[in-house]
């Protein structure tokens, strides 16, 4: 009797019964077939709207973009016919645009350094236990949370030659007024202090969680050992928050490459030939001189650029987490 109802499971549902019903009309279980059928259909049906999106917003855009760099395509519709490789013959021998991507790596240089240190200075100070700890947070975060275009403008009535407070304060100390946003070489380093006093304050929330999450076990160890506060510095914090410096490097180093709003915004729209970033000079190329094309032959450049760096990132970061 067993052996007979062992063959009627194998064989299948009994005749009469109905799709995921036995011969009583009780219910029976799914097979594992149609689980992970089912299970994959509820997993499309979730990734579908992203896969859409991401296919007409990221992929598609960037197979157009290297289409219009082949062309001659502008913006007024005229053009489009094919040139191939001649965009970017023409772009790799045009001294503006080498002048603007060495004002975009300058800048970085400039500002990646001092938002690290800053911001680990800050959140060392209030993770000690400052009074008024929440007001503390609130003054270096709040800055971040402005758009570029506030930060823009404050940071030009502070620069103004005249009535600025940063002349204000070099008159103070004996120094001669500067016109920060007119002068050359002086135009991109006013930018860089605007831009370390906006985003200094988002380096600070990720040191400032990060030092919360170092164990008082070890300080505590470390001082019963005879460690005085600058060796538990450099001997427990520094070495813990190796991770987190390094995700700050990568996210600031590709920040600062992308530099346009405020560059944009601080000099009107007219920036030097010694504060244009390179994002600014495809603006141009596209967007006033009316050559997509070309202006997409250099944004494929400056990509190629940013990402040899992130792969050198990629790798001292991966070396430096083998050695230790």
């Amino acid at each position: 009797m067993t052996d007979v109802m062992a063959g009627r499971s194998a064989a299948g549902p009994e005749p009469g019964a109905a799709p995921g019903e036995d011969s009583k009309g009780r219910r029976t279980s799914p097979t594992r077939g149609q689980a992970s059928r089912r299970g994959q259909l509820v997993a499309w049906a979730f990734l579908g709207p992203f896969m859409v999106a991401f296919l007409l917003f990221v992929i598609w855009p960037l197979i157009h973009g290297i289409y219009l760099s082949l062309t001659d395509q502008s913006l007024t519709g005229a053009g489009g016919s094919f040139i191939g490789l001649g965009n970017y013959s023409e772009a790799l021998s045009d001294p503006v645009m080498w002048t603007s991507i060495g004002n975009t790596v300058w800048f970085t240089l400039i500002t990646t350094v001092p938002l690290v240190l800053l911001a680990l200075i800050m959140a060392l100070l209030v993770n000690t236990g400052l009074p008024g700890q929440w007001l503390w947070r609130l003054s270096f975060f709040m800055p971040f949370l402005l758009a570029s275009t506030v930060i823009s403008q404050i940071w030009v009535w502070i620069f103004n030659p005249q009535i600025g407070a940063a002349n204000e304060i070099l008159s103070a100390v004996g120094l001669e007024p500067i016109a920060w946003l007119q002068t050359a070489n002086v135009d991109l380093i006013s930018i860089a202090i605007a831009t370390i006093w906006w985003t200094v304050g988002f380096n600070f929330l990720l040191y400032l969680a990060a030092l919360q999450n170092i164990p008082t076990l070890q300080y505590e160890a470390a001082a019963v050992d005879g460690a005085g506060p600058w060796r538990q510095l450099f001997s427990i914090t520094i070495p813990q928050l190796g991770p987190v410096t390094g995700v700050i490097l990568v996210l600031q180093m590709l920040a600062s490459l992308k530099l346009f709003d405020q560059a944009y915004q601080m000099m009107e729209g007219g920036s030097s030939e010694t504060s244009r970033p390179i994002v600014q000079y495809i603006f141009e190329a596209g967007f006033v001189g009316y050559r997509f094309g070309y202006a997409s032959a250099i944004s494929y450049i400056f990509f190629v650029l940013i990402l040899i760096v992130g792969i050198f990132q990629m790798v001292v970061l991966r070396n430096r987490k083998g050695s230790s």
